[in-house]
């Protein structure tokens, strides 16, 4: 009986998957680490053979368990965009180019030349900047022109194994989108700016979107491993966008906030809304998009603080925080501590500790931290607003939201009920329902909801929110102020002196 689901996560640390049923059981998970690979400042790599050895290696393990028989169809998720270069037999030919690799600076002042950027938003809603594929392309014709003459397709992370598994060549729709080369209302290739990065037009796969099914396991894959051939793929998803799928975003006005490493936002419409200040995809579910942010910092500015004061009880500087005050007893932060994406798009701006007085201590400045992330949180919804869209659900998930005192602060300065999603298994549970959605073993999208079992719902505090609004109008000045100072200091450490 061919009744389950598998999801396969192509992540940033590791190969995460999860065997899913049709009544909402979760019957097999597991996960294979590894590294991200970084040879030169700037440069963000991994290696895809690792991802494909680490893929073989679960689907043998599932098939020694005799669950591999049951299997409908896989879906497979990853980062987006990651750049793969692969050869006619569909190996990799050298490492991948992660999306937050940094080398093509010069390759997108050049097309900037050649750019009218406010037209290519229009069709792109993208901008040059370091994420998408074609300057990277550029970078590599430069610098390994030997790799681009061996590259037969180009294609991202979850593509390249589902293209390993079935032998087909393709690439899903929010790749293409994200990759910048492609028309967001046409739905196809943009050939001017392929033209403009020289990109022949026969290295781009087939596109499709999520649900696709684009090939079944080969019989290679059976005689190695034991994994038995046959089994439909589908093209899959961004990780980012099966991660909210998988949280029961699918409604207009559904509003995610994860609280990772960096702090992402996720706002569902059913029509195409567009804004320079936030990225846009297309959602999982058709005709559904998805306009989303990110803020550079989040859970990763916690860790630097727990080390900075060497401190390694999250539960005591919790304690401690909760200790002091809305405000913080008159403390802000600024949490631009790796720059900035969403929605300022400041590569200069730095972090902030604002108002230090020598009654502070430690707990007042890990609560201001805590805060500046959800000011941050809130900075993006009033630019949703700006932008005439309404909130109806805000939904918050990942590790920093296992906190208590952030889930209730960000309640607090959003000023809306928060619903708080414990221990979901992510992209992988997203693209696995997915796979069962391509096949028939789930019916209606609201049967994602069978997999969220565990949900806490944070009510605002209408006083506190009062209270934290001024506090948030001088985090939005501060930054305001000191933005061309932000710029002065890049010049001083570049060395640019007569700039300043």
């Amino acid at each position: 009986m061919k009744d389950l689901a598998l999801g396969i996560d192509i992540g940033t640390t590791s190969v995460k998957s999860i065997l899913i049923s049709k009544d909402g059981d979760v019957l097999f998970e597991t996960s294979r680490p590894h590294d991200l690979i970084s040879s030169e400042p700037g440069f963000a790599e991994e290696d895809p053979n690792i991802w494909w050895n680490s893929v073989k290696s679960i689907l043998k393990e599932i098939s020694e368990k005799k669950l591999s028989n049951r299997i409908a169809a896989i879906g497979i998720t990853g980062m987006v965009p990651t750049l793969v270069l692969i050869d006619e037999k569909l190996d990799a030919i050298r490492n991948s180019i992660q999306q937050n690799d940094a080398r093509s600076t010069d390759e997108i002042a050049e097309l900037k030349k050649f750019i009218k950027e406010d037209e290519y938003f229009f069709e792109t809603a993208n901008t040059l900047n370091q994420q998408v594929i074609f300057p990277k392309i550029l970078w590599l014709k430069k610098h390994e022109p030997k790799n681009i003459d061996k590259t037969r397709w180009i294609m991202g992370s979850y593509d390249f194994i589902s293209t390993k598994l079935t032998g087909n060549p393709h690439v899903e729709m929010n790749w293409a989108l994200e990759s910048g080369m492609w028309f967001v209302r046409e739905k196809k290739w943009h050939d001017d700016i392929l033209e403009v990065a020289d990109i022949k037009r026969g290295i781009l796969p087939p596109v499709f979107e999520p649900i696709e099914i684009v090939g079944e396991t080969i019989p290679e894959i059976e005689k190695e491993i034991g994994f038995p051939a046959g089994v439909p793929v589908i093209a899959g998803s961004a990780d980012h966008i099966a991660s909210s799928l998988a949280v029961g975003l699918r409604e207009e006005g559904d509003l995610l906030l994860k609280f990772g490493g960096a702090g992402d936002i996720m706002f569902v419409t059913d029509s195409l809304k567009m804004d320079r200040r936030l990225f846009l995809d297309y959602h999982d579910i058709p005709s559904k998009y998805i306009l989303n942010g990110c803020m550079a910092a989040s859970g990763s500015l916690v860790k630097w603080y727990m080390n900075i004061v060497q401190e390694k009880s999250y539960d005591e500087l919790t304690k401690m925080a909760m200790e002091s005050s809305i405000g913080s007893r008159g403390l802000l932060t600024l949490p631009y501590f790796l720059g900035e994406k969403t929605p300022i798009f400041d590569t200069k701006a730095r972090g902030v500790i604002f108002g230090l007085g020598l009654h502070h201590n430690r707990g007042d400045i890990f609560r201001s931290i805590l805060e500046s992330v959800a000011f941050g949180f809130k900075h993006h919804i009033e630019v949703l607003k700006e932008i005439g869209l309404e909130i109806k659900r805000v939904f918050i998930s990942d590790g920093g939201a296992k906190n208590p005192l952030w889930r209730q602060i960000t309640a607090d300065v959003v000023g809306i009920d928060v619903k708080y999603i414990l221990n979901n298994p992510g992209s992988s549970l997203g693209v696995a329902f997915l796979a069962g959605v391509s096949v028939g073993i789930f019916k209606n999208w609201n049967e994602i909801d069978k997999f969220i079992t565990e949900s806490e719902i944070v009510i605002s505090n209408q006083k506190s929110n009062s209270q934290y609004e001024k506090y948030y109008y001088i985090y939005r000045k501060l930054y305001e102020i000191l933005k061309p100072l932000y710029e002065e200091l890049y010049n001083i450490k570049e060395g640019k002196l007569d700039e300043v």
